[in-house]
């Protein structure tokens, strides 16, 4: 006999106020968190709040309730955890809460959504610092000018110059790796994550394309200098470069 699964959006829609295109992703996000989509059906949007309401098929009935056993217990596939983020997620935004209960009204799955308490942030920040990468995009009729450098899969948003300086670096679309001095906005997580909001540029040079053991080799034949005592100097070029973690 199959079995049914009820997702509750409670205190914010009913079926009549429940906008199409929503409904179509809060079904998306519980099909993931409920797993295997062949053997779960759609069976409609009931009353009280606004209730979506999942068949699951026989065979597949003990692996779902085992997944969603795991995903309460803090347990389970990461799939199966990301789905249950995104639900909670579209509930804070819709300012409302959320429950998934079996066909017995047992709570499975309570979601905190607009009842979540905000994530701590500590910021701004403001620092010196300088951020290195190839000229992806540069343009923009405003004042501030937006630029995107890519260092290799990390992409730098959020950064802006001035028109005089962006005519400057203009030329070097697409070109080689440039190193931007500017003043960066960060801010910290409550998880210690340093993340950067936006980098104003101030200047910039254009990086030597010379690969970094030969860069090490000519550093070795300057005297004075004492690479030759570094044990490993590529690692310290590159702690050098990218830092430790912190704002730069």
């Amino acid at each position: 006999m199959n079995s049914e699964y009820r997702f509750r959006i409670a205190d914010s829609f009913t079926p009549e106020t429940l906008p199409m295109e929503r409904l179509a992703e809060y079904i998306a996000a519980l099909a993931n968190l409920l797993g295997e989509q062949d053997n779960v059906h759609f069976h409609g949007v009931e009353t009280g709040s606004a209730v979506l309401v999942a068949v699951i098929d026989v065979p597949a009935q003990p692996k779902i309730r085992d997944r969603l056993v795991a995903v309460r217990e803090g347990r389970g596939p990461k799939d199966a955890h990301k789905a249950f983020a995104d639900l909670d997620g579209m509930l804070r935004k819709d300012n409302a809460t959320g429950t998934l209960c079996d066909e017995n009204g047992a709570i499975i799955i309570p979601f905190p959504g607009r009842a979540r308490p905000e994530p701590l942030v500590y910021g701004p920040f403001r620092q010196d610092g300088t951020l290195d990468g190839q000229l992806l995009r540069v343009g923009g009729k405003d004042d501030t000018v937006p630029v995107h450098l890519r260092d290799g899969p990390l992409i730098h948003t959020g950064l802006y110059c001035t028109p005089d300086l962006a005519r400057r670096i203009a030329p070097y679309l697409l070109g080689p790796m440039l190193r931007t001095h500017g003043t960066g906005t960060w801010f910290r997580t409550g998880a210690g994550v340093w993340e950067l909001r936006s980098f104003k540029i101030t200047d910039f040079e254009v990086l030597d394309d010379a690969p970094l053991l030969t860069v090490v080799e000519n550093l070795r034949k300057v005297k004075g200098i004492e690479w030759n005592e570094v044990p490993d100097p590529v690692r310290a070029l590159l702690e050098e470069r990218h830092g430790d973690g912190g704002p730069h």
